[in-house]
């Protein structure tokens, strides 16, 4: 059982119930909405081309190879298919499972670091941070690499703390070594690189050398290489393409080059990391501003706060510094942060609270009175309608999370810090849930599953399936079956150079195959079937929105 301490945090009863409820919230909505595109269609029909095809070693995305990220979460995700069956719910398991896993290690490292009473606030923190709560609920391979990286960092920390034995350092270094395997075979090098740069950097501005003496290298090595080794050497001998694609390519030319189209200013991740650190903003400085105060008078002693923070610092400034940006990418630096943040909130009065939570108030009032710019986001493709329909879960969210910044600073001004903190936590939490869950209301025009209900009674077993001059990353899910690409390649253009037979190269053989089919359907935008509409091709509508048109050969 949990416990902390009784006059600053729930007692048992309450605590137990707290952490049930935040575990049904947690959890609340991954099968309520459908697979929006592009990465949650990706990321759940690879697994089930996977349990289709019965090919665990090779990937393949629309029956192509794909080969941008290792097969952990693939892998982890078929199991659940074989389990449990192919739903939004199996293809979210993975994510939204280390999701909470990750919070419960934030609460177990800072425990065992700096008391129970931070490791109770770190495990608020990191479960209720925006970012977290909504990488955790989306499709995405960053919370699952995010949590083994983590949990390298914690077996690291608690491997190298001031009183460890030699056989407690021994069994976490182990464990660190084993986490940061899984974790290349999560997302990639990223998962072995950033942690080893971090400790380089720490052991040069610390000058603690002598940790890398109980690192154990040697069979730290031999246990990294016994778990993510085999399936790269497998997979390089089925596939000789893949070493250079995978290492070359996708590692060295998406940091140093604009290859994926994601360019963005350096400065980009500060305003994500600003937003996605909410409700615990205005906290994160304060923590941040004391975490390199020493943890020991012994200067040869380990540091794990300054350890933290060059963790958090060094991976923040390694993407901002890359030409390749997506908002998820500063994830790994969040579990970081909430264990400096619970440490800090386990030191500081109620009165300090108070002010640090004040500013947040006029934030989350703006956050209310702006919610009505949602609708300006409307466009031919997002109608007006869809964004009205998800308004009042912006505005309950909203709401939510002002009720609770009031509740924390009355809390607070009291000098009640735990149910402060718990109410943040609270609201921050159920509003991210609210956000993900509102944000169904858009799926008619991100996610294929309508347009797949309406044209399951025309899929015929074997007949031609032509996606013209556009990819729709959800469709093949929900169809339960792959397309041929016409005129449209994208992040597939690797795999169709390996097996060029498998696409249509131009509209013009898309026509011929077209013509000489006796059935056949096709998807395409409305602008590519206004001109093939014009050409005279024979075509009949039978599904469309305001994205996508299905047609059938008549």
């Amino acid at each position: 059982m949990i416990q902390v301490s009784k006059t600053s945090s729930p007692g048992r009863f309450a605590l137990l119930l707290l952490v049930l409820f935040s575990i049904a919230v947690w959890f609340s909505n991954i099968e309520y909405r459908h697979l929006v595109k592009p990465d949650e269609g990706r990321y759940a029909e690879i697994p089930r081309e996977m349990v289709a095809s019965g090919n665990w070693l090779t990937p393949r995305l629309n029956n192509i190879k794909y080969f941008e990220k290792p097969a952990m979460q693939y892998w982890a995700t078929a199991a659940a298919y074989e389990f449990f069956g192919e739903h939004a719910w199996t293809s979210r398991l993975w994510t939204t499972l280390t999701g909470l896993l990750g919070i419960v290690l934030a609460y177990f490292t800072a425990a065992r670091l700096f008391g129970r009473e931070a490791g109770f606030y770190s495990a608020l923190v990191l479960g209720s941070s925006l970012l977290y709560v909504l990488i955790g609920h989306i499709n995405t391979l960053d919370m699952g690499v995010t949590f083994f990286m983590s949990l390298g960092l914690s077996g690291f920390l608690l491997g190298q703390r001031e009183g460890a034995t030699a056989k407690e350092s021994a069994r976490w270094m182990h464990i660190a070594w084993a986490a940061l395997a899984l974790a290349v075979l999560s997302k990639g090098l990223m998962g072995l690189v950033l942690p080893g740069a971090a400790l380089v950097l720490y052991t040069l501005i610390q000058r603690d050398f002598a940790l890398w003496k109980r690192l154990h290298l040697v069979t730290g090595t031999l246990l990294f290489l016994a778990i993510a080794a085999p399936w790269f050497i497998a997979v390089s001998l089925a596939n000789p393409e893949f070493f250079h694609f995978f290492f070359i390519h996708e590692h060295f030319e998406r940091f140093l080059t604009k290859v994926h189209g994601r360019f963005h200013p350096w400065w980009s991740f500060i305003p994500i990391l600003l937003a996605g650190m909410l409700p615990w903003t205005t906290h994160m400085f304060d923590a941040l501003a004391n975490a390199w105060k020493s943890d020991n008078t012994d200067r040869r002693a380990f540091q794990p706060k300054r350890f933290l923070l060059i963790w958090a610092v060094f991976i923040f400034v390694f993407f901002s510094a890359s030409d390749s940006k997506l908002p998820s990418y500063i994830l790994p630096i969040f579990p970081a942060l909430a264990l400096l943040m619970g440490s800090r909130f386990a030191a500081v009065s109620g009165r300090r609270l108070f002010w640090l939570t004040l500013p947040l108030l006029p934030l989350a009032a703006l956050a209310l009175a702006l919610a009505p710019k949602a609708l300006s986001m409307a466009s031919d493709e997002v109608p007006l309608a869809l964004y009205q329909a998800y308004l009042p879960w912006i505005f309950a969210a909203a709401g939510l999370w002002l009720v609770g910044t009031l509740l924390a600073l009355y809390f607070s001004r009291l000098g009640r810090k735990g149910a402060a903190l718990t109410a943040l936590a609270l609201s921050g939490l159920i509003a991210g849930q609210l956000v993900l869950s509102g944000h169904e209301s858009l799926s008619p025009a991100s996610s294929a599953y309508r347009i797949a209900e309406r044209i399951r009674p025309y899929l015929k077993p074997g007949i031609p399936f032509y996606s013209v001059d556009m990819y729709d990353q959800t469709l093949p899910f929900y169809i339960k079956r792959t397309v041929t690409l016409v005129k449209h390649l994208d992040e597939m253009e690797f795999g169709v150079q390996q097996e060029p037979g498998k696409w249509l190269p131009t509209i013009d053989r898309f026509v011929e195959a077209w013509n000489k089919a006796p059935y056949a359907l096709a998807i395409m935008t409305p602008d590519t079937y206004n001109s093939l509409n014009k050409q005279s091709l024979s075509m009949q509508i039978i599904a469309r929105d305001t994205r996508r048109i299905v047609v059938k050969k008549p």
